[in-house]
């Protein structure tokens, strides 16, 4: 079966839509991509329902639809009298799967790219060794992220491994890789299973400083513990934006 073709951009600025597809929709999808791929800057104004209709050559309803569909997805936001806005990105990402941010976010069409801040060689805290099953004070490998959405800061992660995998880990290619994938592909080791605990905390001068925020302004501090079989092997605090960011579970009633 052949690929479905992707409107075209006519010389004159105009977008060619197809016939055979809903008009709204082909005009939500390019504007979806518009958002996502940072050509419309978050916070900025979008074009004017006038400029859309005559760049899509469609009327006034056929754009409000589309624009109607963004809001409700969160991309988008309106202001009376003024227009349509771009949204600060905001993802999500399900409980119910095992995942590392990159691998939850990039088939929703977001780009994701981390920002190594230091590797190193400490001993594990109280906490670090309790949840490894190491000796207090034992050496350990700490890794620290700064985690992109759309090239906005979204988090600042902290991990910590058994020392000997996180040298390993240390080599790779963390700015466009999922640690995750880096584990199971490349260094052997399959994930089974994480612990994971969630509270909300204050941003300190440190996070503010990466993540471009106030400080003390409300974060998502989540406590992950993942296994390869039942032995724990990555330890990270996660500490996301409370304005760009949630989690999300479906909870069935037996």
């Amino acid at each position: 079966m052949a690929a479905a073709r992707k409107p075209k951009a006519a010389s004159s600025g105009k977008v060619t839509l197809l016939p055979s597809v809903p008009m709204h929709s082909q005009i939500r999808e390019i504007v979806r991509r518009r958002v996502l791929d940072g050509t419309y800057a978050p916070h900025s104004q979008m074009p004017s329902e006038a400029q859309m209709m005559e760049a899509f050559q469609v009327s006034r309803i056929t754009i409000r639809q589309a624009l109607n569909d963004l809001q409700k997805e969160g991309l988008i936001f309106k202001i009376a009298g003024k227009g349509s806005f771009v949204a600060k990105p905001k993802a999500f990402q399900n409980l119910s799967r095992l995942q590392g941010f990159g691998e939850a976010m990039s088939p929703a069409g977001y780009e994701t790219f981390s920002q190594v801040l230091s590797t190193r060689r400490v001993a594990a805290s109280d906490i670090v060794a309790r949840r490894l099953g190491l000796a207090l004070g034992a050496a350990v490998f700490e890794i620290q992220r700064l985690r992109y959405l759309n090239r906005e800061p979204i988090s600042v992660d902290v991990s910590y491994f058994p020392l000997a995998l996180g040298e390993r880990l240390a080599q790779e290619d963390l700015a466009t890789r999922d640690i995750f994938v880096i584990l199971e592909n490349d260094l052997g080791q399959p994930l089974t299973h994480a612990d994971v605990q969630i509270e909300a905390i204050s941003a300190d001068e440190s996070l503010s400083r990466h993540l471009r925020i106030a400080e003390a302004s409300p974060l998502l501090r989540i406590e992950r513990l993942t296994h390869a079989g039942e032995r724990p092997i990555d330890f990270e605090f996660l500490y996301y934006r409370g304005d760009a960011f949630q989690y999300r579970l479906r909870i069935d009633r037996c």
